[in-house]
């Protein structure tokens, strides 16, 4: 992915470089965008998340990351599938730590833009999200 939000840039900045506490996240959701996320965006505002028909917000995990390199890759599947009505086009993703609401961690583009009617499905395989530092 290919951003960190202002809140994320926030809490790696604290918990690195000063004496001060951090509480770092204990859970990680994948959210789904029909417009783009930003690094000033929230958990709840920027960009336009997914809402109704069937979407909420998919739990994910993740590795410990690569030295080098600093990648770290998701160890689960998330599915979203739209049930009673369309979700449109789906551009972006972004990671939160709240299955609402909450903070916005990371987002960034899809490779390949996708349109979920009803009935349909997007999944993302375990493996298949990448966060990096560099």
């Amino acid at each position: 992915m290919s951003a960190l939000s202002n809140s994320a840039e926030k809490l790696l900045l604290d918990f690195m470089m000063t004496t001060g506490s951090a509480t770092r996240p204990t859970a990680w959701y994948v959210a789904l965008y029909t417009s783009a996320p930003n690094d000033a965006s929230t958990g709840s505002s920027g960009g336009t998340e997914v809402s109704g028909n069937g979407y909420s917000r998919q739990q994910v995990s993740f590795a410990s990351a690569s030295s080098p390199g600093g990648t770290t890759t998701s160890t689960n599947a998330q599915s979203f599938t739209a049930s009673g009505g369309n979700f449109g086009t789906v551009g972006w993703m972004a990671i939160a730590d709240a299955s609402s609401g909450g903070n916005l961690l990371w987002h960034g583009a899809l490779t390949t833009q996708r349109t979920v009617n009803d009935g349909d499905t997007i999944t993302f395989s375990s493996g298949n999200i990448d966060l990096t530092l560099a």
